[in-house]
């Protein structure tokens, strides 16, 4: 779907037939957000580069801020079918879980699991039900006599779930919720938000800036850039077949090698004079692209020389000098090469992505539109004679 799309539809927990959006109203700001969340999916929503801050701004618009403060410049913001751009944060039923845990540290878990609901008024038996149900999928039945500072990063942000989950909403907004947790943890609580969505099945909406917690957890990804959307789809869809560039390097780890130069018949010719195999050829390609995995040890192929080598045991990343550049390749077995040694690699032509000048994907469907473009125009011109 491109940028400039509106679609206008639901988003909640309807039927699994029914479609679902969120339609951000801060249209002129937030360029290309319109866009659609899976309804009951998880929504890795505002990918966006670190320091970039446009998803954020997008999302906490929808979620917290009174925008009739500032006027809405266009669009409509709808929940579950229901028009939201007049509604206060508080009647919109989005439950917000933070990068900060956000939690009192004079209440003990239970009473922060119930703040929220005793404001609400909510009957004191529904309150006791739901927060044991809450503490339950997330583990925390025994620790709820506990006070924040007597608990560890992941049960802390186990609690901040707890408590958006205990209200029962028709969408989940996730802030970076992982970024203060260590590596290790960061894993485990990555699979626990996994596991508490398939078992809730409330759509999500999660903004991150780590591309793996993007590909491991989302059913779309949207894929923003100084708060524009590049790219919306699949994790899969957007690894294998980035609209541009930037969605191209963002995604994957490691990530894609580019290459300047141009094409000439069916191969890539680098600006440092390296032959490489094109999917096709394209007078507008600029820039070649191939991922680390798809260089490929061979007995006949490209001369390459060893610069750098990275085992990890599973696999083994290695920096390559190929002719004048310096490229990455992924290899999953083991390696006996050492640096400086020569080996010989090759590249499947049909995994290699083109690129033209200003940045976006050629793909072999626009070749054939714009040859049948080319034979139109000679065919008219040859009436013409």
């Amino acid at each position: 779907m491109g940028s400039s799309e509106s679609q206008r539809g639901g988003l909640g927990r309807s039927s699994p037939d029914e479609g679902g959006e969120l339609v951000d109203a801060d249209v002129e700001r937030v360029a290309g957000a319109e866009r659609h969340a899976p309804v009951g999916g998880l929504l890795g929503g505002g990918v966006d580069r670190a320091g970039g801050g446009r998803a954020q701004h997008a999302l906490h618009r929808c979620a917290v801020e009174d925008l009739d403060l500032e006027g809405v410049t266009g669009g409509e913001l709808r929940i579950d079918g229901t028009l939201i751009n007049r509604l206060p944060p508080k009647d919109r039923d989005i439950a917000m879980v933070f990068q900060s845990y956000a939690l009192y540290p004079h209440m003990n878990v239970g009473d922060n699991l119930r703040f929220t609901l005793k404001l609400a008024q909510t009957p004191k038996a529904e309150i006791e039900s739901a927060i044991a149900r809450a503490a339950e999928i997330l583990g925390l039945s025994d620790l709820m006599e506990r006070y924040p500072r007597e608990l560890s990063g992941g049960q802390r942000q186990r609690v901040a779930m707890g408590r958006a989950l205990v209200r029962e909403p028709k969408v989940f907004l996730f802030d970076e919720p992982l970024s203060n947790l260590d590596a290790k943890l960061r894993v485990q609580m990555r699979a626990e938000i996994k596991s508490l969505h398939q078992r809730l099945a409330t759509t999500t909406i999660y903004v991150t800036h780590d591309q793996v917690e993007a590909m491991t957890m989302a059913d779309k990804i949207v894929v923003m850039r100084d708060g524009r959307v590049e790219q919306m789809g699949s994790p899969l869809e957007l690894y294998d077949e980035p609209d541009n560039i930037f969605v191209a390097g963002f995604i994957g780890s490691p990530a894609m090698n580019f290459l300047e130069g141009r094409c000439v018949d069916r191969q890539f010719v680098t600006t440092g004079g390296t032959s490489l195999p094109a999917p096709f050829s394209s007078a507008e390609a600029r820039t070649y692209g191939v991922r680390p995995e798809h260089i490929m040890l061979s007995e006949t192929g490209l001369p390459a020389r060893i610069v750098m080598l990275e085992p990890t045991g599973s696999e083994t990343v290695a920096t390559l000098e190929l002719g004048s550049h310096l490229v990455n390749a992924l290899f999953r077995e083991r390696m006996p090469q050492k640096v400086g040694d020569a080996i010989t690699v090759s590249i499947a032509p049909d995994r290699v992505a083109l690129f033209n000048e200003d940045g976006n994907r050629i793909r072999n469907h626009d070749m054939h539109v714009a040859m049948a473009g080319l034979s139109d125009r000679l065919a008219v011109q040859e009436t013409h004679l």
